[in-house]
């Protein structure tokens, strides 16, 4: 008899870009995701700096959308020397509007296009692999580092939604060729 159990790499499929890997998130990556998630300014406009045990369960969270719908967030891991740099993919939980392309990285790395990057890739896979025809992404007016993210990607101002009793505008791109 034969036991498989696990998720991560079972279930997150690996995406490579020029300069990152996108991933399922390990264990390993809790002391920087941490550390990022502690830092107000990383999460300013996603509800604050958290804990290190909210720091896990987000991992655990972003882990579980996975088996849930069948996509998620990846890991996104620089390629030349395997430093997590944050998180990007798909997200849509329960109440949310549409399927989400979010991004959330590490101070240190902000201003290098490694979220365009890794977006782009995320964006990508969901059209060749779940036929997508449209993605958001739900950015607070005053993120303007994230509007400028989403404008490089190719994404149009599409309106405004409450997410969790705060305004967010809605960014929208609809697949190549759809």
């Amino acid at each position: 008899m034969r036991f498989h159990c696990g998720v991560g790499d079972d279930v997150v499929p690996r995406l490579e870009t020029e300069r990152t890997i996108l991933r399922g998130f390990r264990q390993r990556d809790l002391d920087a995701w941490a550390a990022m998630s502690e830092d107000d300014d990383a999460m300013r406009f996603i509800g604050g700096a958290a804990t290190r045990a909210d720091a896990w369960r987000s991992m655990a969270a972003h882990t579980g959308h996975w088996v849930l719908k069948g996509f998620g967030t990846w890991a996104v891991e620089r390629r030349d020397d395997g430093r997590l740099l944050g998180r990007v993919g798909l997200w849509e939980p329960e109440g949310w509007p549409g399927i989400e392309v979010g991004w959330t990285l590490a101070r240190p790395v902000w201003g290098h296009g490694y979220a365009q990057e890794a977006a782009r890739a995320a964006m990508t896979w969901g059209w060749t692999e779940l036929g997508l025809e449209r993605l958001i992404s739900l950015i607070d007016p005053e993120n303007l580092r994230s509007i400028r993210v989403a404008q490089r990607l190719g994404m149009q101002r599409d309106g405004q939604v409450l997410v969790r009793g705060e305004p967010c505008d809605v960014w929208a791109i609809g697949a190549p060729g759809g």
